[in-house]
Order: structure tokens, then sequence, then C-alpha cells
């Protein structure tokens, strides 16, 4: 095979780099189509709608009694709860008391070191008993001086003696005399001065101002102790601390906007948050007349028909008063449907919820009143299964258009 034969088999090829490809167009168009595909999408599609979330309303369980008007929650609270102190700084010498035990009215709880107000008030005893005796023996020299001026009375009569020495007994008599009543005056200044000592005596001694149980106990041997603070936090100012178990009772914050549905003497049922299977009869004790302007609520004092030891001081408790004056309930009566205490809105006078139904928002009056844990139980206006737009964000007006997300 010769050389020219061979070149003839060589194939010619063209510049590739001069070639344009496909390829490079096919990216930026199709990232240019997805832009435009959403700018349409979110402006003639979406037409700006809100985007708000939503909540199912659901319908009350059939065991919620009929007769509620409202629930709302507080915790049980001593009316008699008493830190015991004692009068007078000291050193506590005995604690007689445990968390837990019951005690009674002016039963021992602790004593303090009484050394030296006891050196005082044997110091005032023993004064006492000399003033005592001084009176005594002015008594005897007074009693003397006086039969002796009743004796030189019938000697000058009779003038066996002078007149000088009539005056000399009268004198000794009155001196004598005058001496007897400061003697008394000293002895009634010792005895006070043994009461004050005696009273000090007793302040060592702490006693219960009442009967009930101690669930404190904030001192021990060793420590001191004052009625006010000092010491620089060294020093305690309560021995323990003493409950009146028989005086608990459930106080709670109302809500200024439903205060009108209680009254006192309404009926009650408490439920402890740690016993929630068990019912308690209850009733309505007072209303304080005042109300707390920073929260808008009004204090309610609750009593429990029936004391029960599992009842603590400061236990949560719920509270569902009952319809005043009722006979009976209505069991057959709708109970109505439980939403979001958020989504309940107040216009012109009246409750309001905003429904979300087929991406439009819908005003909707209706009556609802306190549930319980931050829920309002819708009576008339909203059916069961219904979505309410909780939080409704500012703009929302009926007819909105809307966006869902399901809280």
């Amino acid at each position: 095979m010769n050389k020219p034969s061979l070149d003839e088999l060589k194939i010619e090829r063209k510049d590739e780099s001069t070639a344009p490809s496909p390829l490079r167009w096919i990216v930026p168009v199709a990232f240019l189509a997805i832009i435009a595909v959403s700018a349409w999408y979110f402006l003639f599609n979406t037409g700006g709608a809100l985007e708000v979330t939503t909540a199912r309303a659901t319908e009350v369980r059939a065991d919620a009694p009929a007769s509620t008007v409202l629930n709302a929650s507080g915790y049980v609270n001593a009316r008699r709860y008493a830190t015991v102190s004692s009068k007078i700084t000291g050193r506590v010498a005995e604690v007689l008391i445990e968390e837990g035990m019951a005690v009674e009215e002016d039963q021992v709880l602790a004593r303090l070191d009484d050394s030296n107000i006891r050196a005082a008030w044997e110091l005032a005893r023993a004064q006492t008993i000399s003033a005592e005796r001084a009176l005594e023996e002015t008594r005897a020299l007074l009693e003397e001086a006086e039969l002796n001026y009743e004796r030189q009375k019938q000697l000058v009569a009779r003038e066996l003696a002078s007149a000088s020495e009539l005056d000399r007994a009268r004198a000794l008599a009155v001196s004598l005399a005058a001496r007897a009543q400061r003697n008394r005056a000293d002895v009634d200044v010792a005895q006070r001065q043994v009461d004050i000592y005696q009273r000090q005596l007793d302040d060592t001694v702490i006693r219960a101002p009442f009967a009930g149980i101690i669930v404190a106990k904030n001192a021990q041997p060793g420590e001191m102790v004052s009625p006010v603070s000092a010491g620089g936090g060294f020093t305690r100012t309560g021995i323990g601390t003493i409950v009146d178990m028989s005086s608990l009772e459930i106080e709670i914050d109302v809500n200024e906007a439903y205060i009108n549905r209680i009254s006192p003497g309404q009926g009650a049922e408490a439920t402890l948050d740690a016993y929630p299977d068990w019912k308690i009869p209850a009733h309505v004790i007072a209303i304080i007349p005042t109300a707390d302007r920073q929260r808008a609520t009004v204090e309610v004092r609750v009593g429990f028909d029936e004391l029960d030891p599992r009842i603590l001081p400061d236990m949560g408790v719920k509270v569902a008063f009952r319809e005043a004056g009722e006979v009976a309930a209505q069991p057959s009566a709708p109970g109505g449907v439980v939403i979001p205490a958020t989504a309940l809105r107040r216009d012109g006078g009246r409750d309001i919820v905003y429904v979300a139904a087929n991406g439009k928002a819908e005003r909707r009056a209706v009556s609802a009143r306190d549930f319980r844990g931050g829920t309002v139980l819708v009576e008339s206006g909203l059916q069961p299964g219904e979505s309410v737009i909780v939080d409704p964000p500012p703009g929302l007006s009926d007819g909105s258009d809307i966006e869902e997300k399901t809280k």
C-alpha cells in the first residue's frame, strides 16, 4: 500500500470550538419560566390572601353539667395562717414542733434561753422580800410609838409629864406612820418589778395562738430569734408556721366581664388538680368588693361544704359555678361547642368569631362564656366541626380572602 492512498483515508473534522451548543440556553430559559409561573400564581391565583391559624370547634362532652354558668381556677387558701415568733429577741433553747404535728391552742411550741431574765426576776423577788420586812419593822415601831403617845397624853392630863414630851411622842408616831406608807409603796414597786420580769419570763415560752397543723419548722436550738429582722440575716423571725385547717377555702380571680354570673351563697363544684375525679360540693362565701385594675379581675371566696384531710393549702383547684336558683339540670339541652379563648373577639358590645369557610373569613356573632383551660364555651352561633380563626390578624374582616393553617 503506498503513502498517498493512506492519506486519503483520514477523516476531516470541523472546528468544534466555534459551533454553538443548544444546552447553553436551556437552563436560563427554564429558570425564567419558573419565575414567571410563580409570579402568575401569586398575583392571579392567591389574590393577596391573609395567612391565618384555625382551630376546629369541638362539641362539649356529654358529662359536662349543663347548669354550669362559669368555670374558673384558683388555689386553696387558709384564712388563719400564722408564722409564730417571740415577743423578745433571744437564743432558742428548745423547739418542740415538727412539720405535720397537730397542736392545740396555747400549746408550748418552743422555749428561749431565760437565764438572764430569771436572774433579774430573782433579784426583784429578793428586793420585794426586803421591802416587806422593812414594812413589818416600821409597823412594829409605829405601834410602839402610838402606845407611847397615848401614855404621854394621860400623863400630861395628870400633870405628871411635860407638854414637850407629849409633842415628841406625837412627832415620832406621825413620822413612823409616814415611813410605813413609804415602805408600802416600796413593796408595791418591788412587786411591779417582779411582774415585769415574770412577763418577760413568760415571753420566753412560745405558744400556739390557735389550734392547727404545723406546716413549717423555721428555727433550731441555738439560733437567735427576734420579732423583727436583725443581725444581717442570721437572726430568725419565726419559730414555725401553723395553719388552721378548719379555715380552708378557695380564692379565685374572676374576670370582671363575668362577675355578674356569680352571687354570694351560689352553689359550686370544686375539683382539685391532685384528685381530678373527686367532685367537692362548695358555695360562694363572698365577692370582694374591689377590682384589680391591672388584671381586670375580682376576687371571689369559695367555701367547702365539707372539709377533708386531702385538701391542703396552696393546692390548685378548678371551680364550676352552678346556675343560681336552678331547680334541676336539663341534660337534653345542647351544651354547645368549645373553641380557644383567643378566637373570641368583642365588637359592638357582642362576642364574635371569624369562621374559615371556602377560603373566606365569615364574621359570626356568638353567645359564649368561660369554660376551662384557656377555652370558651359557645352556646349558639357555631356548629361542631367548623373552623374558627385563632388570633385574627389585623385587617381581617367579613369576606376577607384567607389561607388556612390548622392549629
